[in-house]
């Protein structure tokens, strides 16, 4: 998913590094409003996790593999404004530190993760959410389908640039199947891992999950004969 210097032509890479850049912006902005004393740590703690689960790389098929995105996952935790930002900071200090993904191609990769990979999960775990019980299960569920959808969404961001300005030989039709067609598998991990580090987070502080904010829960009532 991380994109290399190169891969796309720099028209293409400077269009894509102005949309990432207001789309930051704007992140910025909604998330100085959506954080407050006792969510901001999460958020820092939340990049911190997917600095680190982005580091290790798990099996897909035919000899590929595949790591966490987190968009959804941090969505889910922090809200969407604060998950750009952190998915930024993470993308940015890969980019710098280890050259996961070159710095001419930072504005795509953002793009793709940061605003794509953020807000479609975010939009997906809210759509989910509406039509199931509300409880804390559903909030994994939902959590669950938002990081399986959000990481082929995010590979189709990749393909449009590929389609605009791509400078290799492969046709878009044969990128198109081959990024859909992997990243849909690394999304079924993507939604296990992100449900089960949601369904973490839910067991011990509900309380400082964003997504699980404004749900309440259904009361029983039970007549003593």
């Amino acid at each position: 998913m991380h994109i290399p210097d190169g891969f796309i032509d720099i028209p293409t890479s400077v269009a894509f590094a102005g949309l990432a850049a207001t789309g930051v912006a704007i992140s910025l902005k909604g998330a100085r409003s959506s954080l407050d004393e006792k969510t901001a740590p999460l958020a820092g703690l939340t990049a911190t996790f997917i600095f680190a689960v982005q580091m290790l790389n798990f099996p897909v098929a035919a000899g590929t593999s595949g790591h966490l995105l987190g968009g959804a996952l941090a969505a889910v935790l922090v809200g969407p404004w604060a998950a750009s930002l952190a998915l930024t900071v993470v993308l940015l200090m890969q980019a710098l530190l280890f050259a996961d993904g070159g710095l001419t191609a930072l504005g795509l990769n953002i793009f793709n993760m940061s605003l794509v990979g953020v807000w479609v999960g975010y939009l997906i775990f809210i759509l989910v959410k509406k039509f199931l019980p509300k409880n804390k299960s559903s909030i994994s569920i939902a959590a669950f389908l938002a990081g399986l959808i959000s990481v082929p969404c995010a590979a189709a961001g990749f393909v449009l640039q590929y389609a605009i300005g791509g400078t290799a030989t492969f046709s878009i039709s044969q990128v198109l199947t081959a990024m859909l067609g992997t990243h849909f598998l690394i999304g079924i991990g993507e939604g296990v891992i992100t449900a089960l580090a949601v369904g973490a987070v839910m067991a011990s502080r509900s309380d400082l999950v964003y997504g699980y904010k404004g749900t309440t829960q259904l009361l029983e009532t039970r007549v003593n004969k």
